[in-house]
């Protein structure tokens, strides 16, 4: 059974918050089974009504205007029987009706049910999402599997991965023996990803065709959605930069060339695709900050983004057999810097991090930059064995306005120190501001 992080903010939940709930994330990540999972593991008295799968609810709660008129609307094709104080809604798919949010306020008012809402942010109107009063309901976000839930899920015992993050901390090294098999671990994760159905596949039968079956199958679930939810000119639009995404992170300029999609196609005609993809999370954009220093976000270039899979293994799928095979077979002829740094854009994104990139003439580029402890920390990502060659973090490092206190370059290699250089194996990514407690809760 496959154990997510989440899982303790939403048995709090049942058992301590009067507040309606909101699971959003993509689909496939996980969220029904999650919450269905947590209800069961608490014996909760609870009704699911999954929107898309009984379609014939959905016009008897849109005329719903109280909680009265929902129990008698939906009792009256259920057969459930209500319980004040014990039953919770579970209202799943609920980007079908997105009204719903709006009323919360007043269903929590109530106080006769507890509510949990789930949804995939494929075609949810975000800003009807947002106008739900403040106060009343949490938000938990989800993602696919993280590196470390890839590892439990592959029965990496609780001792091993308290003396990874050990070694995290004290940045001492991991030693040989551990360090081969987390590497193992690691590339077999560029290949599965972090999708549930993709794991508990490899899990179970550690079979990577069927494996890859599963993703494929993801991939074409999410350009129907682009077909369901948007107009025709649109929907082409976002199968073209889905589509060319692997193709953009093969480039030594990662950066996403938006004349790809068409010759003198400008930032601005193509922005609202992007961020539409970006809410759906189906990918992860990190754009150009204009200066490696506090605050990034103030520094930020919008105009110039790189984008990533919201899961690695979507992207090795999208690659092909040959390529998985050459990442499991560790061929190190095999340019695997893109997916390197995709596998650390998930990770950073699934722990709150913020992530941007630099590039100038006149220091070059940093693949990623974050912020950390009020400084800026730079983030080089290296997949060959020429991990101690960084000219741009050398000069940004060795600029004193910039601040910068230390910095990561994660590769094939064990923990060592140099000045402010941290060498960490690629996947200690895992552990980035480990410190923090995850998932983040965002009150609406």
């Amino acid at each position: 059974m496959i154990a997510r992080k989440v899982e303790k903010s939403l048995l709090d939940w049942i058992d301590n918050s009067d507040k309606a709930l909101l699971v959003s994330g993509a689909r496939q990540v996980g969220k029904t089974y999650t919450i269905r999972k947590c209800l069961n593991e608490k014996s909760a008295d609870y009704l699911e009504i999954n929107l898309i799968e009984n379609p014939e609810v959905i016009p008897l709660i849109e005329k719903a205007m109280s909680v009265d008129d929902f129990i008698v609307n939906v009792s009256a094709i259920t057969n459930y029987k209500f319980v004040p104080g014990k039953t919770i809604i579970f209202i799943d798919e609920v980007q079908e009706v997105p009204d719903i949010v709006t009323r919360i306020k007043f269903w929590v008012d109530d106080g006769r049910f507890k509510y949990v809402l789930s949804g995939s942010l494929l075609g949810i109107e975000l800003k009807n999402l947002r106008s739900a009063p403040v106060g009343y309901m949490t938000e938990i976000k989800m993602y696919p599997l993280d590196f470390e839930e890839f590892l439990a899920a592959s029965g990496v015992t609780e001792e091993t991965l308290a003396y990874l993050k050990k070694c995290f901390r004290q940045k001492s090294e991991v030693g040989d023996a551990v360090n081969s098999k987390m590497m193992e671990h690691f590339r077999r994760y560029l290949v599965v990803g972090g999708m549930p159905d993709a794991v508990k596949e490899y899990i179970t039968t550690g079979n990577i065709s069927v494996v890859t079956e599963i993703q494929n199958n993801i991939i074409e679930l999410y350009k129907r959605d682009f077909t369901k939810y948007e107009e025709k000119e649109k929907k082409l639009k976002l199968i073209s930069i889905y589509d060319l995404m692997p193709t953009e992170l093969l480039r030594q300029n990662k950066r996403f060339n938006y004349a790809d999609i068409k010759k003198g196609l400008k930032f601005e005609r193509i922005e609202s695709s992007f961020l539409w993809l970006k809410a759906a999370g189906v990918v992860i954009t990190t754009y150009k900050a204009t200066e490696p220093r506090v605050s990034l976000k103030q520094n930020e270039k919008s105009s110039f983004v790189k984008l990533y899979s919201s899961d690695v293994g979507l992207l090795t799928g999208q690659y092909g057999r040959a390529m998985k095979a050459s990442i499991l077979a560790d061929d190190n002829k095999v340019n695997l810097g893109g997916v390197y740094e995709n596998a650390v854009a998930q990770e950073l994104h699934a722990h709150g991090i913020e992530s941007y990139y630099y590039n100038s003439h006149s220091i070059g580029e940093l693949d990623f930059v974050i912020e950390n402890d009020f400084h800026v920390v730079p983030i080089e990502v290296k997949s060959g064995k020429d991990y101690t060659v960084h000219s741009a973090i050398n000069k940004v490092t060795d600029n004193k306005e910039y601040e910068v206190q230390k910095a990561f370059v994660f590769a094939n290699c064990d923990i060592s120190v140099d000045g402010k250089f941290i060498y960490m194996p690629i996947y200690m990514c895992a552990f980035v501001n480990d410190d923090v407690e995850l998932p983040i809760l965002e009150r609406l």
